[in-house]
């Protein structure tokens, strides 16, 4: 054997090799029409494949840079087909809905991350709930930009849709209707968000036209849907304006789950640096827990628990606001007098229930209890000076 003949074997042992480690990874859970998790769905792509746990979790290797599809298969259900075309070592999250009553969509190619809504499939994208900006950072900053919906006050998380009223949107977490504080001025400060986005795992609403089931009010619903755990993570977030921590985990048998969060907000860095000189001391804490126990295949029991602490004290003191043209320059001058007081405290506890007796019926029981201790003293009186500007040197 020659050189030759060496150099073209190794060629040939080295491209396989070479070929076979261009790979990327498909993983998510896989959830029916009532976002329960999917257990034992057959994932096939190419030659390779797998099935959910008892999570309804799945991970997949699959080639990279070309299509490859992928198929969602279940006896009960109908067949979800999806092709890929990811890059060499990426990670997509993709979370399929198996319907029982669609008909089977035409394939759908997804490129990198760009993610598609389409019929009986349904994308969740956490990472835009999670990174939502604003001085009053919550899932309410994402929904001022929909049609219809009207925030008047950025540092509040109260919205009011199509001219209703603030106290007449629904909040519903894991199909649990919530209760938020409702202060005196409604729509002013009220601290943190109920929904914690660091917990979130899909986000629905709808300002008019929904089911029955949530309710007799009627402005819109916000049905929110917390992350049911598969394994151990934790994440943390810090900024000038205060932090939060989000722990989850499950069990080793995978029957108990839990996942909590902790935030604390401090909002007076961001209004001290306006012209209105005042002692501002707002200070929102909260900590919430979903935990879920699974009993049998067809019976399981969760808890969704929060407990806020939620402090407003605010002093105006003066203002002063330049204006008029340089040649007559004028300035109002503002003296205040007095204080506001809001504190309030709010427990909220809640019990779901949920039996598959068959794939036709699921019986749920829901109880919840809600407690809130609400205190606003508010005693502002404001003086004004309205004259020229002294303009020369030294005065």
């Amino acid at each position: 054997m020659n050189s030759r003949s060496v150099l073209i074997g190794l060629l040939f042992v080295i491209c396989p090799i070479s070929i076979i480690a261009q790979s990327a990874t498909l993983r998510g859970i896989v959830f029916d029409e009532m976002n329960a998790p999917v257990i034992n769905v057959n994932i096939t792509a190419a030659e390779t494949g797998t099935t959910t746990n008892d999570n309804g979790f799945y991970l997949l290797k699959i080639p990279a840079n070309r299509d490859i599809t992928v198929t969602f298969s279940h006896i009960n259900l109908k067949n979800v087909t999806v092709s890929f075309n990811l890059k060499n070592g990426e990670e997509f999250e993709f979370n399929p809905v198996m319907l029982p009553e669609v008909e089977q969509i035409a394939p759908v190619i997804i490129k990198g991350n760009l993610r598609k809504n389409v019929e009986g499939v349904t994308t969740i994208s956490p990472e835009v709930i999670r990174t939502i900006k604003g001085a009053q950072s919550g899932v309410e900053n994402l929904l001022k930009t929909l049609p219809g919906v009207n925030i008047s006050n950025e540092l509040s998380t109260q919205y009011s849709v199509r001219g209703g009223n603030f106290d007449e949107n629904l909040v519903y977490v894991n199909e649990i209707e919530v209760y938020r504080p409702f202060l005196v001025r409604s729509g002013q400060q009220e601290g943190l968000s109920f929904v914690n986005t660091d917990m979130v795992r899909n986000v629905e609403f709808s300002a008019g036209g929904f089911q029955s089931k949530y309710g007799d009010k009627l402005s819109s619903v916000l049905d929110i849907t917390y992350r049911v755990p598969i394994l151990f993570a934790a994440s943390a977030d810090l900024s000038l304006l205060g932090g939060s921590i989000a722990v989850e985990g499950v069990s080793k048998d995978s029957k108990f789950s839990a996942i909590t969060g902790v935030r604390y907000r401090d909002n007076s860095l961001l209004v001290n640096a306006k012209e209105t000189e005042t002692n501002y001391d707002p200070k929102f804490a909260d900590i919430q827990t979903y935990l879920t126990y699974k009993f049998t295949d067809k019976f399981n029991l969760s808890f969704l628990g929060t407990a806020s602490i939620n402090k407003y004290n605010y002093e105006p003191e003066t203002r002063q606001t330049n204006f008029g043209t340089l040649a007559d320059p004028l300035a109002l001058l503002v003296f205040y007098e007095g204080q506001e007081k809001d504190e309030y405290h709010t427990y909220f506890g809640a019990l779901k229930g949920s039996y598959l007796v068959n794939d036709n019926l699921t019986l749920k029981l829901i109880a919840s209890t809600y407690h809130t201790i609400e205190e606003v003293y508010f005693d502002i009186l404001a003086q004004y000076r309205l004259g020229d500007v002294k303009r020369n040197i030294g005065e």
